[in-house]
């Protein structure tokens, strides 16, 4: 196993490789490339990889926490759009770490369905366009990860892992809980970054939970939160008549789950949303 910092690239090299890909970061793909290698070294403890385990990493861009990973023994799997740095990531980790496990997969992760083999963990800088989207395409998606450690904007991240109540809880918050436990596991800072952003970092830590319900299940309580929180001032009643036929109907399925159709969206779990798709 490598531990020496000659094995991760620092700003120099990172300036170096877009250089050379000619390659311009642009907030359309949400590319900001860690140029810090304590910064990598540090997702990587708190993630808990470790030698046998196989890591799926969604826009490894040059690279930098794709070697860090590489380096404790995991076999990664690294999913990336840009042709470019896909065609150069097996360059970059080649001369650095010849005897890693690393496969690339050049695709837009909302598009991926398999993966082999199936990965276990997930650790990523998720682009901030469409971070949610990601996380939440690859939960569901695979159900092989049980846990996870990404990095993403601030406010995101405290919606992700905020619990019913909370200012910040929304259907973000509500779809996550379906499938595992999240929290909050730390700050980034905006200087460990080129280009520096400006926005705040966090990373997101997540924990797979059994299954709540049935796939179609799932697809019922999400339809339910997507109308709570799109209209998260109205009562439930109001919130859910569109999706549960009027009112009155809202009203009689709310109350068979016993919950109170004047409650609000941002005062249920997810259990809750559960218990209302499931009321007949």
């Amino acid at each position: 196993m490598t531990t020496d910092s000659a094995a991760l690239l620092g700003p120099a090299e990172i300036r170096d490789l877009a250089e050379l890909l000619g390659i311009q970061p642009t907030k359309k793909l949400g590319q900001n490339f860690v140029i810090d290698a304590n910064t990598v070294r540090r997702i990587v403890r708190l993630a808990g990889v470790a030698a046998g385990q196989t890591v799926v990493e969604v826009g490894p861009g040059l690279g930098s926490l794709t070697l860090g990973l590489l380096e404790t023994g995991a076999e990664v799997i690294a999913v990336e759009i840009d042709r470019r740095l896909a065609a150069q990531l097996p360059l970059t980790v080649g001369t650095l770490q010849p005897d890693a496990r690393l496969t690339v997969i050049t695709a837009d992760a909302l598009t991926v369905r398999t993966l082999d083999p199936a990965p276990s963990v997930l650790v990523a800088n998720l682009p901030y366009n469409v971070s949610v989207p990601v996380l939440l395409h690859f939960l569901e998606t695979f159900p092989s990860l049980d846990r996870g450690l990404v990095m993403v904007q601030a406010e995101v991240g405290h919606r992700l892992a905020a619990t019913p109540g909370s200012k910040v809880y929304g259907s973000p918050s509500a779809k996550a809980a379906w499938y595992g436990d999240f929290r909050l596991a730390g700050t980034v800072s905006r200087q460990v970054f080129w280009p520096v952003p400006n926005v705040d970092s966090v990373l997101v830590g997540f924990e797979r939970h059994e299954q709540l319900g049935t796939e179609e299940e799932r697809r019922s309580t999400f339809a339910l939160i997507d109308a709570a929180f799109q209209q998260r001032r109205k009562m439930l009643r109001q919130a859910l008549s569109e999706v549960l036929g009027d009112s009155a109907h809202a009203s009689a399925r709310i109350e068979a789950a016993g919950l109170a159709p004047t409650s609000r969206g941002e005062e249920l779990t997810i259990a809750d949303f559960l218990a209302i798709a499931r009321a007949a």
